[in-house]
């Protein structure tokens, strides 16, 4: 049985996000968090969030024994961006690109 938890629009870049999200793929749920909570930065903190609402999502069910999760696949799409103007010298301008991701986690029981 699987449970699945998404998160969208979350500001965070997609490119550093999939680094954490390869670290994470295919490990029990327990040995996950606790990586994840010793990692400590914000993609983490999100990223251990959304597996607890997977691990919420797959007890309401009641079909799946919690202990025996793990992360099927984890994965990290890129969002919309918000693009904002920097002023530079000589009357000139720089887009910044602020990136937002799409992370959506499938867990399974062994």
């Amino acid at each position: 049985m699987e449970a699945r938890a998404i998160l969208k629009h979350t500001r965070v870049s997609p490119q550093k996000t999939r680094l954490l999200a390869d670290q994470v793929r295919s490990k029990q749920i327990a040995d996950a968090l606790r990586m994840l909570n010793l990692l400590g930065t914000k993609r983490a903190r999100i990223i251990a969030k959304l597996l607890n609402s997977a691990v919420a999502n797959a007890m309401q069910t009641g079909m799946v024994d919690v202990d025996n999760l793990y992360v099927k696949s984890i994965q990290v799409d890129e969002g919309p961006m918000m693009k904002r103007w920097r002023p530079r010298a000589q009357g000139r301008a720089n887009r910044i690109l602020k990136r937002t991701s799409h992370i959506a986690v499938v867990l399974e029981e062994l």
